[in-house]
């Protein structure tokens, strides 16, 4: 799993992330800002005790690049260790603490459609195929040259409702407004090699590949890395009221590998041309492949982080953002007509060539550890290694 999991110019890239370092003697343990160098891992939180905080720099990855810091691993060693973790050993969190992590949703025509679907067919996967047909006859089997908030737009919103077919989705899909949501909880999304979470009860889900930004308390982007925003298809399809229990439950945010600071040779361009790809593997030898290319993208990425933060909206900390993704998988996994649904076990592997592959195992939320460590455990931990600022 270890093996090609770092951006193809891993040599030009400034990666940073967080990572959990063990006890030593006189030094508790606990998360730490790590960045990748030529020779290893280095710990550089005596500077920055919170990814946040070297986010608030001007530049972070020119003062990352010359900071002091010790080393703790190889890239290997530390990549190795975060499969199948246990107890205190090193291995990666996910590369964001202390922003609060929000997404922004149906952002390419396809997903837009799909969630049309989910809706018109009630959550149910067995009559998916037959609504799918029906809604791609209406509409003329694409959305994707329709600009959201246009003329074109607004007529096409008119010739829907007279079908009865107008959707809470394509009011966000193609309307003025983008759908921006919160995610998971702060402190709460698991990183690369940990397992990933579906509701036990949830019988109709799946992963969502996704770029997604690093945002500073300013608005400002500072780099991107990938992320898996998994999502339960009946309880949302069920109700849009449903969305926090189809998309926040333990586990259920992976975001990693690492984050990739902009600098001269990764900028929001690069976001813009990313292709991401998805590879799911399950223990029945089922193998589904796919990729989403953020060309294709509806609202450009710096218009969602405009509807995310402003003179309505701040985050004192920082963001991370989920762009969204054009890849909703519908490849019959069982019976024709069954579509994809998330088994135990499945391997799910998000890739881009600038930002590195997330890895990560398929688990029940109820059987994987349950999140404990907060707010205030991170403060006691930084405290008890006099990381706190004036100590």
């Amino acid at each position: 799993m270890a093996a090609g999991c770092l951006p193809s110019d891993r040599a030009e890239a400034t990666l940073v992330g967080r990572a959990w370092l063990p006890s030593q003697p006189g030094r508790p343990g606990g998360p730490s800002v790590v960045v990748l160098r030529e020779d290893g891992v280095y710990d550089v939180s005596a500077a920055w005790p919170t990814l946040s905080a070297l986010l608030e720099e001007q530049s972070p990855a020119a003062a990352v690049q010359t900071a002091a810091g010790h080393r703790v691993a190889s890239v290997d060693e530390l990549l190795t260790a975060s499969i199948g973790r246990s107890g205190d050993a090193a291995h990666l969190l996910a590369p964001c603490d202390l922003q609060v992590i929000k997404a922004a949703g149906v952002t390419f025509a396809a997903s837009l459609l799909e969630r049309v679907i989910e809706e018109q067919a009630k959550g149910n996967p067995a009559t998916a195929a037959a609504v799918r047909s029906q809604v791609l006859d209406i509409l003329g089997g694409s959305l994707a040259e329709v600009k959201p908030g246009s003329a074109r737009a607004a007529q096409l919103k008119s010739l829907l409702v007279q079908q009865g077919l107008w959707s809470q989705y394509l009011e966000v899909g193609i309307g003025p407004d983008a759908e921006i949501f919160t995610k998971a909880p702060v402190l709460s999304a698991v990183g690369w090699g940990a397992e990933v979470g579906i509701h036990p009860e949830s019988l109709w889900n799946n992963p969502e590949p996704e770029v997604v930004l690093a945002v500073d308390s300013g608005g400002r982007v500072k780099g991107a890395t990938l992320g898996n925003d998994v999502n339960l298809r009946d309880f949302e399809g069920r109700s849009a009221l449903l969305l926090g229990k189809a998309k926040d439950n333990n586990a259920s945010c992976a975001i990693g590998p690492l984050l990739r600071l902009f600098d001269a040779s990764f900028s929001i361009d690069d976001v813009r041309r990313c292709v991401v790809t998805l590879e799911v593997s399950g223990t029945d030898g089922f193998e589904l492949r796919g990729e989403s290319t953020m060309s294709q993208i509806s609202r450009d990425p710096l218009d969602l982080v405009r509807q995310a933060h402003g003179a309505h909206h701040q985050y004192p900390d920082g963001f991370m953002l989920f762009l969204g993704t054009m890849f909703a998988p519908v490849q019959d996994r069982g019976e024709p007509g069954s579509g994809f649904t998330h088994k135990v076990g499945d391997i799910v592997r998000i890739g881009s060539a600038k930002l590195g592959t997330l890895v990560n195992t398929v688990q029940h939320c109820d059987r994987i550890a349950p999140w404990t460590f907060g707010l205030r455990a991170l403060f006691d931990s930084l405290a008890q290694r006099g990381l706190l600022r004036g100590q």
